[in-house]
């Protein structure tokens, strides 16, 4: 049997392509942050050598995957083709938008859908009514799972083991004087967000911004997506996020979740 293991082991490293892994590493390195880079930014960020980092920003830019303006690398307009291929072969975003607009329209409040990727939350669809955060979101954005609450609602339904290894290797830094970023509290509120079934975060990730998020338990039990509602916290209190939205989005998940 451990022949076997073994067998399959070194099978899996023969088919791993470890220049495709750091090519990707490279088209990540690119965010809302950080839309422009230098070869020394992206090899810092992905950890690999400057020479291999030159050699995959040029290959991307040769494909007019990126562009360079002498100094500065940034992602070029076809590197969506890379999303748009996801999104047209995937059929959740499709059949969670509806239940999103609905949502909005109910409460007038933007309102989101996110899955979890590694440690972060990546946003899968949405329905903006207006825009509430400094920093713009749309379809693919990432956001630390930590202190937002569709990642509090997602990570609350998570196996232990998960859970744990989670909890072990992420840094929690602060977003704001308000993040929790104290394991044994972030782990004390992630059992009280799955007594609760819900999460509320309360300006935590950004100063001025409260929201509330609602998991998708699947028919297996699996929470894999989570809704949420956003609002500025001068108009809305934390109590009133609960009494006027929380019934909202539970409707939504308990509808959607016969479509996953």
């Amino acid at each position: 049997m451990q022949h076997q293991q073994s067998d399959d082991a070194a099978s899996m490293d023969r088919d791993f392509v470890a220049s495709l892994e750091k090519g990707l590493l490279v088209i990540e390195a690119f965010d809302a942050n950080r839309p422009r880079l230098t070869l020394s930014d992206v090899a810092r960020l992905t950890g690999i050598s400057r020479a291999a980092a030159r050699r995959y920003l040029l290959t991307l830019t040769k494909l007019n995957y990126a562009d360079f303006d002498g100094r500065y690398f940034s992602l070029s307009p076809r590197i969506l083709r890379l999303g748009y291929a996801y999104l047209s072969s995937a059929s959740l975003p499709a059949r969670v938008q509806p239940f999103l607009e609905r949502v909005s329209e109910e409460t007038g409040e933007s309102s989101s859908a996110a899955i979890l990727d590694g440690d972060d939350i990546v946003y899968i669809a949405r329905s903006a009514t207006r825009r509430i955060m400094s920093i713009g979101l749309g379809v693919g954005s990432r956001l630390p799972a930590y202190c937002t609450s569709l990642g509090r609602a997602i990570l609350a339904y998570q196996p232990e083991q998960e859970l744990e290894a989670y909890l072990r290797r992420v840094h929690l830094e602060p977003r704001t004087p308000k993040t929790v970023t104290d394991k044994a509290k972030l782990r004390a509120i992630l059992e009280s967000v799955r007594n609760q079934g819900y999460s509320l975060v309360n300006e935590e990730l950004e100063f001025g911004l409260r929201s509330i998020a609602v998991p998708v338990v699947q028919k297996n039990g699996q929470v894999t997506i989570a809704l949420n509602l956003s609002a500025q916290a001068g108009r809305i209190s934390a109590d009133e996020m609960t009494g006027r939205f929380l019934p909202a989005l539970r409707s939504a998940s308990d509808a959607l979740r016969y479509t996953l």
